[in-house]
């Protein structure tokens, strides 16, 4: 036991400083409007699309035609025993969409890859799916990042939490190439509704995905919706912090603009922005997210040389469009007020 803690402090650098640093989780997803998952058994590389047991040329290919598309091309592995894993035969794909109200899955079982060369990714990424496939009708996929060649924390944490995800057979769990946010492992993102999470345990992926098996979202640890930009993600998680919203697809980030927010330190308009989320039921809330620039700089991942990391914190979120008397309060944070209304810290 004493041998597994050295191993795990010396292996998990950069976990370990982002949460002696308190770095918060919130607004750190990935953005993707829409995932394109390739099962891929056998090892991985740094670079997997190019660098494993899938054809080179096509990884090159998708990972060129992704780039803009808003589409992220991953590669996913059942837990468990991979390095002899044959990278041959029939595999799953999935293509997820994860904007609020038009979420969905497709998969197929495929024998051969090559439909995979002219796969519309801007269609997919603009979320049209045009019949491709078929609709997934399980449950949540859970992808949790295991590739210890990119980060050693996604091997070391990822993949006993993907592990014990497995073996309860409460999940539809799989092993994945890179999500981003390694300092924040075991790390993890749930489709079709593309909700990341940090800092994650078995408890809280079951909590996760009984509150997505009826169109909720759990706030603990999460990241952030991977369809928003960071200033998004801060903004729907803020406006949630508020209200009280558990509906996944309840909220909508409907604008974002570039804003001086002199009064929190960001005069320059790449530092601050005023968000707009909108509620279904037609309420709307200008959110203020500052780019904090008083952050100690911090390793993105073992390895890697100190860089400024600054979170999304918000200064003020004011009632646009308030359906009641009651709700038209505007909150306009003050510096201390300001810290209530931040996206919620987990340690």
């Amino acid at each position: 036991m004493i041998l597994a803690a050295v191993r795990l402090a010396y292996v998990s650098t950069c976990t370990v400083s982002s949460r002696e640093l308190d770095e918060p989780l919130a607004a750190t997803a990935a953005t993707a409007r829409t995932w394109l998952l390739i099962e891929q058994p056998g090892p991985w590389g740094v670079d997997a699309l190019r660098h494993s047991r899938l054809d080179a040329g096509l990884g090159a290919d998708l990972s060129g035609r992704s780039e803009g598309t808003g589409v992220r091309v991953a590669l996913i592995r059942r837990p468990g025993p991979h390095a002899h894993r044959s990278g041959t035969g029939s595999r799953r794909v999935f293509a997820a969409h994860t904007v609020p109200g038009r979420s969905w899955i497709r998969s197929a079982r495929l024998d051969a890859l090559d439909e995979l060369w002219g796969l519309d990714l801007a269609g997919l990424g603009a979320g049209r799916h045009s019949g491709l496939w078929e609709p997934h009708r399980g449950d949540p996929l859970a992808l949790v990042c295991t590739n210890g060649k990119r980060d050693r924390c996604c091997a070391v944490l990822g993949r006993p939490l993907a592990a014990e995800l497995a073996a309860s057979g409460d999940a539809d769990v799989w092993e994945v190439t890179h999500i981003g946010g390694h300092r924040f492992s075991p790390t993890l993102v749930v489709l079709p509704h593309g909700y990341a999470y940090g800092r994650a345990d078995a408890p809280l992926v079951k909590e996760v995905l009984t509150a997505l098996r009826d169109g909720h979202v759990v706030t603990g640890h999460c990241r952030g919706r991977s369809c928003w930009e960071r200033p998004g993600q801060a903004a729907e998680l803020a406006v949630r912090d508020l209200t009280g919203e558990p509906h996944a697809d309840a909220l909508t980030v409907t604008g974002t603009r570039p804003h001086s927010d002199r009064a929190r330190g960001a005069a320059d308009l790449g530092d601050a922005w005023a968000v707009t989320v909108s509620h279904r039921d037609g309420r709307s809330w200008r959110v203020n997210v500052v780019a904090a620039a008083d952050r100690p700089p911090i390793a993105a991942s073992c390895g890697a040389a100190l860089t400024r990391q600054p979170p999304m914190e918000i200064s003020a979120i004011t009632a646009l469009t308030p359906v009641s008397p009651a709700a038209s309060v505007t909150s306009e944070a003050s510096p201390a007020s300001a810290r209530r209304l931040r996206p919620r810290r987990h340690r």
